[in-house]
């Protein structure tokens, strides 16, 4: 396995090539599946829990395919919030996120690839959007100041993460007390194959880099986080036998809903 500076860079690379290409890329990155094979866009966004009317409201260039699951649908977005996006890519799901926290609300979306925030922006600013804006920076070191932050959203980001302890602290620290978290995620529900883990095209997929369970249940309990919930998707299989084919990552991981709370102050 190679060190983890070159892992992130094969992984920036990866999704640096969707920003460019569109609808090109890898797995759960961007209009293919591993096997290459060009995918529909709307009806992989439709069956990881998108509706038509999402679609139809965002820019269409935000929208890549992106994702194992539709964290705004569970997130319980309110008027005048403050959200942060996690792995914010296009900018899709921020785009969403900012129709409902509505004018006096504001989406900060950060994502480590500069060509996925050069999209984003432009994006945002060819729709005339005022109430959202893109960060370059890592997950692992967010460019957001301590308790700022309502509620975080992500899609299938966290597990690319080659430290994902510290991507959790530095969520718990972002969050004002009583925010919340509401992430998609994938989940490993058996021991990964070493000859998937070692597959970097696999990790920059979504799959390889799938944590287990009570891992991530123990990691975000350390950061500080309370009332965790993790619930899988009810097509999990279907969605993750579309990324990869033949290789029955379904049979070790699955797309999930994960949901933590920071409490409130005493």
């Amino acid at each position: 396995m190679k060190n983890k500076e070159d892992i992130r860079d094969y992984i920036r690379n990866n999704y640096s090539e969707v920003a460019l290409k569109g609808s090109t890329g890898g797995c759960c990155s961007g209009g293919c599946s591993c096997s290459g094979e060009q995918i529909n866009i709307k009806d992989a966004s439709i069956k990881i829990g998108y509706s038509e009317n999402d679609l139809n409201n965002v820019p269409i260039e935000a929208n890549m395919g992106l994702g194992c699951g539709n964290p705004i649908a569970i997130a319980a977005l309110k008027e005048g919030e403050i959200v942060l996006d996690l792995g914010s890519g296009g900018g899709f799901d921020s785009f969403l996120a900012r129709r409902q926290v509505g004018e006096i609300g504001y989406v900060i979306g950060v994502d480590m690839t500069p060509e996925m925030i050069k999209l984003s922006r432009k994006n945002a600013a060819e729709s005339g959007y005022k109430n959202v804006e893109f960060r370059l920076g890592e997950i692992e070191h967010l460019p957001v100041a301590d308790e700022s932050v309502d509620v975080i959203i992500s899609n299938c980001v966290i597990n690319l993460s080659l430290e994902k302890q510290q991507v959790f602290n530095e969520a718990y620290r972002v969050l004002k007390p009583g925010g919340r978290m509401s992430i998609s995620d994938v989940v490993a529900t058996a021991e990964i194959p070493e000859s998937i883990k070692n597959d970097l095209a696999i990790l920059a997929g979504c799959i390889a880099g799938a944590e287990q369970m009570t891992t991530i249940a123990d990691m975000l309990k350390n950061a500080g986080f309370a009332n965790i919930r993790m619930v899988p998707k009810d097509n999990s299989k279907q969605i993750i036998t579309s990324w990869i084919p033949g290789k029955s990552a379904e049979e070790y991981v699955a797309s999930y809903i994960i949901e933590a709370e920071k409490m409130p102050a005493l």
